[in-house]
């Protein structure tokens, strides 16, 4: 096994991806994306695992992790996102890979699979949405501020995602398996890095954005429908924000989609590395890779 390197690719438009890599060159490529408010830190370990069998990058994204913008003039935003992600895997030269969608991971993987279908070798999605169905109790509140694009709702959620307790809750709220076991480091780093200069107002700018990946949700549908790329669906059953029925409904349009619901909630992968790691390498050896299991 190898553990992860770490690197920068420059962007014209002065951004700076820094990213985890792992992994032989010539092995399948995978491309692990992260979700709101984590980083390619995430995936250290499940990378670790992976990395006999497969090439694997995992970029911070915009306003994220440590990679650097012009917070003057980038906006954020998911279509934004999903260029920077395609510049990005151009800049290494990846031509095919499959991707892991979690959270805000979702709508940039697939967005950039609209863009390039195929690329996608294969879809992993461990609570990254792309239904109705999915979108839990949490997003009322967010709908409706998406409605009035408000100074005040806009500040309420600021004080709501911002907090210490609110970083941490996301990582062993509704968890049962993983609660004990999250290295305290991941949601510390998360907060930190969330009170840095003008890295709050790129997140409400994302939140204000999400409701536009809602409204292409049938293009992702029409998608997977039309392509039938191979679909794993790996959720925390308790995670309040984006709920199971979302990963079923990966079966709707993708009948062969593989899903497995784990007692653990939104950052599921999170102390369950292994349980990821098995499962992920057995299904991309059966639709990508064929090799053995680990």
């Amino acid at each position: 096994m190898e553990l992860p390197k770490t690197a920068r690719v420059a962007l014209d438009g002065d951004i700076s991806v820094f990213y985890r890599y792992t992994g032989a060159p010539e092995k399948p490529v995978l491309l692990l994306l992260h979700g709101y408010a984590n980083s390619s830190l995430y995936y250290k370990d499940l990378m670790t695992l992976l990395s006999p069998y497969y090439r694997i990058y995992a970029p911070d994204m915009p306003g994220f992790g440590f990679t650097t913008v012009d917070f003057a003039k980038y906006d954020f935003t998911f279509a934004n996102g999903a260029t920077v992600l395609g510049r990005f895997v151009d800049a290494l030269g990846i031509k095919k890979f499959a991707v892991y969608i979690f959270d805000f991971g979702a709508p940039w993987g697939l967005r950039l699979a609209l863009q390039r279908p195929d690329a996608v070798t294969a879809i992993i999605s461990q609570n990254g949405n792309a239904y109705d169905e999915g979108l839990g109790k949490p997003w009322e509140a967010m709908r409706n501020f998406w409605a009035s694009n408000s100074d005040a709702g806009r500040e309420a959620l600021r004080t709501r995602v911002r907090t210490f307790d609110r970083a941490k809750g996301q990582y062993i709220e509704g968890s049962i398996e993983n609660g004990d076991i999250v290295d305290p480091a991941a949601y510390h780093l998360d907060h930190a890095l969330l009170q840095r200069p003008g890295v709050m107002d790129a997140m409400l700018s994302y939140f204000w954005d999400y409701r536009t990946n809602v409204d292409i949700y049938p293009e992702f549908q029409a998608y997977l429908r039309e392509k039938q790329p191979p679909v794993l669906a790996v959720w925390g059953r308790h995670d309040v924000s984006f709920i199971y029925p979302g990963a079923e409904a990966f079966k709707k349009d993708v009948p062969k989609a593989e899903v497995h619901l784990l007692d653990a909630g939104h950052f599921a992968l999170a102390g369950l590395e292994d349980v990821f790691a098995a499962l992920m390498h057995r299904f991309l050896a059966a639709h990508v890779t064929r090799q053995a299991s680990v």
